[in-house]
């Protein structure tokens, strides 16, 4: 009998203690798989956060953010400034613009609303588009405190028109967010060279359902006509009430070459951040710029994953330990049950080798065993074990991360809406097409994949064959005359 056929016959000479054995180690096995699943996911998500999230600074003009405050807007000659400085790997400029669909921004004019006395000014820019959110009580109420309800010193006038939300609309430098991801479309495609004059638009899915537009679609912007080159869908109704033009293009809509309204600038690394920040602010000057770091409070989020990491990886060891000590203490027990079968086996020639391998072999039969219920085990069990260990690290860090920057309102890093790290409508919002840094904490998928669970059965299969292979060597050694006299 071949020594593969005596050892898978010898694996299943007791089926109750083999199946006892083979559940012992697809628990072992399944819960190593599951922290090396976990591990890999969570270095995978570290090394992005890493890569994108935590290295972004923005920079708005001294003074101002958004469509508040005051001061110079920033240029193209301080994007290029910003480019120069130390361990900065891209600088992307934006410029932020409110249309006004033309019907109505015309009707309220004449009725003393935006255009009018006390309201939005003169660059007002127009589109044939209509606004996907309508205004509701607290359009309307924001409206009237801003002085432009349609009265005059008291006495009502003629009623105006029912006010309706501008759509946000956004020039981008590159395709990519505040985060450095490239930008994700639902439909259609990019906008091709972001830093030349283009007409196409990308369009929320609301805003084009709202207007009835498709990929290939075309709408105006004062008087000049746009394609819909593709859709977004940004996860907010808020988010999906805005469009993106090429940076040249709103430049142009604006009728501001060359100025800005923000700056994302990504660094090579979360280590230079801090020394990128003051170099960027050094360089562009305090009177000119400020400079931020919305998702600094990441980093502290990015430290818990990087525990989790190491807690699973560490529990991977101690997992793949026990199932080795297992298989050891299993070959042990076997080895001292057939010292008799080992003696019989020396006496007529069988070498050392022979002997080890018949208990490897034996032993890797039982492995295999476990390993395809382990695997099982793994492929349910990871994402949750993953979750669990993210949830109890990262749940403080989240909940920092979804504050923004303190003091920060519409239209603000951090804010509610309208600009970087806003909620929605710009690069960096939770809910804008470029997706927030807080989903990006809280995304993290667990999946088994075929090369991480190899590469744990692999591991397994050396501890078992170390495992198996000292006791039947140690016993090998024994001359036969002593095994049988003992016997």
């Amino acid at each position: 009998m071949s020594v593969l056929a005596r050892s898978v016959g010898n694996a299943f000479r007791n089926k109750v203690r083999t199946a006892a054995v083979v559940a012992v180690l697809a628990v072992a096995i399944g819960l190593a798989l599951s922290m090396l699943v976990a591990n890999q996911a969570v270095a995978g998500k570290v090394a992005e956060l890493n890569a994108s999230v935590g290295t972004v600074l923005t920079v708005n003009p001294a003074g101002g953010q958004g469509f508040e405050g005051g001061g110079e807007p920033l240029t193209a000659a301080q994007a290029a400034t910003a480019a120069a400085v130390p361990n900065v790997t891209s600088v992307v400029g934006t410029k932020a613009l409110r249309l006004r669909n033309a019907t109505a921004a015309a009707a309220q004019t004449g009725q003393g609303g935006p255009g009018g006395p006390g309201g939005q000014s003169a660059t007002t820019v127009t589109t044939s588009l209509t606004a996907a959110i309508d205004a509701g009580t607290l359009g309307n109420r924001n409206q009237a405190a801003t002085g432009t309800s349609g009265s005059s010193g008291g006495t009502a006038t003629q009623a105006a028109p029912a006010f309706t939300l501008p759509i946000t609309a956004t020039g981008i430098g590159a395709e990519v967010d505040a985060t450095g991801k490239a930008l994700e479309l639902t439909q259609g495609t990019g906008l091709g060279d972001y830093n030349a004059a283009s007409t196409g638009a990308l369009l929320g899915t609301t805003l084009a359902e709202k207007n009835g537009l498709s990929v290939g679609s075309t709408f105006t912007i004062k008087d000049q006509t746009f394609t819909v080159a593709g859709l977004f869908d940004a996860g907010t109704a808020f988010g999906n009430n805005a469009l993106y033009v090429t940076l040249p293009a709103a430049q142009t809509i604006a009728a501001l070459p060359g100025e800005l309204s923000t700056m994302i600038v990504t660094v090579n690394s979360m280590e230079n951040v801090d020394a990128a920040k003051t170099a960027l602010q050094a360089a562009l000057g305090t009177d000119k710029a400020d400079v931020s770091q919305g998702q600094r409070n990441l980093q502290s989020a990015v430290s818990s994953l990087g525990s989790v990491k190491n807690i699973s990886f560490i529990a991977f060891v101690a997992a793949l330990g026990t199932a080795g000590l297992i298989i050891l203490l299993i070959m042990v027990m076997l080895v001292r049950e057939r010292r008799r079968e080992i003696g019989v086996l020396k006496a007529i020639g069988a070498p050392n080798r022979t002997v080890g391998l018949q208990f490897v072999l034996e032993a890797l039969v039982l492995v295999a065993m476990g390993s395809v219920v382990g695997a099982a085990v793994a492929s349910f069990a990871s994402g949750g074990i993953a979750s669990a260990l993210i949830s109890s690290n990262t749940t403080g860090g989240a909940a920092t991360g979804q504050r923004g920057v303190p003091g920060s309102g519409a239209g603000f890093p951090g804010g509610a809406a309208g600009f970087p790290g806003g909620a929605a409508g710009f690069p960096g919002g939770q809910g804008s097409p470029f997706g927030g840094a807080n989903q990006l904490l809280t995304s993290v998928t667990a999946s088994a994949s075929p090369g991480v669970i190899a590469a744990g059965i692999a591991a397994v299969f050396g501890v078992a064959i170390i495992g198996a292979l000292v006791p039947a060597l140690l016993t090998a050694r024994i001359r036969p005359i002593e095994v049988l006299r003992g016997e």
